[in-house]
């Protein structure tokens, strides 16, 4: 069985810098690439071509012959098809590495917006989506936080998404998981490196 390195250059990496910024403000993710990205979502890792080309998990031989995918291609399938709908119609970036999913929720609940959710119904998505104990019912409810991070401008890291949905896939690992999300939304922050 392969795995995938941290140095794994996954597509947002190839428009966004390490700063947040664009690489180049003159090419910008295709709009024709976040469509194709969409269309994944709800749907099973491998089973939308319009995705495949953008795929750099590596294919575990053992899996792909009973024909299943890894863990791996199941969450960056889901991160693709999230940063596709969360990238729609935005000037910015909103793949910012350092950002946790929970940071970003915070901004949601924190934020005084005035786009038509409370700090009540945050609240509430996130722990419907923190307590999901199957990855699908997990994506479903990233889905609609996403949209409304999407409404605000509010930008997450996708490489740390990705590993997220990974780990959730996993009871030993979705606890961490759950424990980051957790940690992130009600504003811890770690200690700065001396």
């Amino acid at each position: 069985m392969t795995s995938t390195t941290d140095r794994t250059v996954r597509y947002w990496t190839r428009y966004v810098a390490a700063d947040g910024t664009w690489r180049d403000k003159r090419k910008l993710p295709p709009g024709e690439d976040l469509a194709a990205f969409r269309a994944g979502l709800g749907r099973p890792a491998g089973t939308v071509p319009a995705l495949w080309p953008y795929y750099t998990s590596p294919i575990d031989d053992r899996l792909a012959r009973q024909d299943k995918v890894s863990q791996e291609l199941t969450a960056e399938h889901a991160a693709l098809a999230l940063y596709g709908l969360h990238q729609q119609s935005r000037p910015d970036p909103m793949h910012r590495p350092d950002i946790r999913l929970g940071q970003a929720l915070r901004r949601l609940h924190e934020d005084d917006h005035n786009k038509g959710f409370t700090r009540e119904a945050v609240d509430r998505r996130v722990d419907a989506a923190a307590s999901a104990t199957q990855v699908s019912a997990f994506l479903t409810h990233l889905r609609g936080l996403v949209s409304q991070l999407r409404t605000v401008g509010a930008p997450l890291d996708y490489d740390l998404l990705l590993k997220d949905i990974r780990d959730w896939q996993r009871p030993d690992t979705r606890q961490l998981a759950r424990r980051r999300l957790g940690l992130a939304y009600y504003g811890w922050q770690p200690a700065p490196k001396r």
